[in-house]
């Protein structure tokens, strides 16, 4: 008992010793990423309406389109399923914090260790699958 108290005590010093508060993110670093991540979901959403789109005629002749939408229709009436979606869009926003902080965490340590290696590699790649990417997977309704 003494030894694994002794250990565990050795290793909080040690832990402590080697602890750095992590750096904040540059306010344009945390902006580039803000303006990255709400493209990417405007693709998604085009994606999906496009997706829906292309299936809505597929669906409209099929016998077990029909029966798949009954199923749904009767799972939004269900009262358990009303009751999941509360408790998980209450977890979502509990989590909410902690999820933004951990990013804030993660793109100061990127900032701060990575950037002034692969920023600029990085931000030209971006720049060139951008082209790609409107082509494949367009952010704006055409």
């Amino acid at each position: 008992m003494k030894l694994a108290f002794a250990l565990i005590l050795a290793l909080q010093v040690s832990v402590c010793v080697w602890a750095e508060p992590i750096p904040e993110p540059d306010k344009e670093l945390v902006e580039k990423y803000e303006g990255l991540k709400a493209v990417f979901f405007k693709r998604l959403v085009v994606a999906w309406e496009d997706l829906k789109e292309a299936l809505q005629p597929l669906a409209e002749g099929s016998p077990t389109a029909g029966q798949a939408k009954e199923i749904m229709e009767e799972l939004k009436k269900s009262p358990r399923v009303e009751s999941a979606i509360k408790i998980l869009g209450g977890l979502i926003s509990e989590l909410e914090p902690a999820v933004d902080k951990g990013r804030m965490g993660l793109l100061g340590i990127y900032g701060h260790y990575l950037r002034p290696y692969i920023g600029e590699h990085l931000d030209q790649a971006i720049t060139n699958v951008r082209p790609v990417l409107d082509t494949v997977l367009p952010h704006e309704k055409a």
